[in-house]
């Protein structure tokens, strides 16, 4: 899952950002509220931690702005404890309230708790069709379609397609398509995630050899673009 920390303090962002990926969390940092705004815009973000004190735009600001477009966890992190702040930001939106200084240990357990919440709200489920471009991927029925155009794919074909599609615009390495696709231990077998790459690109992209959808990332891996 995906985590935006807007904070104006590096410090914070970074002993944040340590501590969520111990967790298995993607950390997505902003200085500012603008540049939180834009990270949001432009990426599947699952849980806000908004500063409320911060340059250019401010954390109320910040949550109004994803008010108008999702209903994901937002938490308000700042060193203000004045009641009117928090009845502030509860009523823009913000799901909970942490004063600083805190204990990160706090904050993940706010974390965890807070997804498992919304996740349990919107039935457990992520989405249940994922679309880039021209590509719809449908999790219920286990179809993918290209301009409403059913594609014949393999389960595993399916299964690492939809895993680029979760977070476009994310880089994986062949070691992380391999254990999450086969669910085994990755031993180095590069030739296996290419194959299944190469017949991918033939179904879904218009030129295999020029890709708009799976980007090659070189000495890295593979992303989906966003299109």
């Amino acid at each position: 899952m995906n985590i935006l920390i807007a904070e104006d303090e590096q410090d914070i962002r970074e002993l944040l950002e340590l501590h969520l990926n111990k967790e298995g969390y993607n950390v997505f940092q902003a200085e500012d509220g603008f540049q939180a705004v834009k990270i949001f815009e432009k990426n599947e973000i699952d849980l806000a931690i908004l500063d409320v004190m911060m340059p250019k735009i401010d954390g109320f600001k910040v949550v109004r702005r994803i008010r108008e477009s999702s209903e994901i966890p937002v938490i308000f992190l700042t060193a203000k404890g004045e009641d009117t702040d928090k009845i502030l930001g509860l009523g823009l939106g913000a799901d909970d309230y942490i004063v600083k200084p805190f204990s990160p240990i706090e904050v993940i357990a706010r974390v965890q708790a807070q997804l498992r919440r919304y996740y349990k709200y919107t039935n457990g489920n992520m989405k249940s069709k994922l679309e880039v471009g021209d590509l719809m991927l449908d999790k219920e029925s286990c179809v993918v379609y290209k301009n409403d155009v059913v594609l014949e794919l393999n389960p595993k074909e399916y299964k690492i397609l939809e895993f680029l599609m979760e977070n476009p615009g994310k880089v994986y390495t062949k070691k992380q398509l391999y254990e999450a696709v086969w669910e085994e231990p990755y031993y180095g077998d590069d030739n296996t995630i290419m194959v299944h790459i190469s017949h991918i690109r033939e179904k879904v992209e218009q030129d295999p050899k020029t890709p708009n959808y799976i980007k090659t990332i070189r000495g890295i891996g593979y992303k989906m673009d966003k299109v």
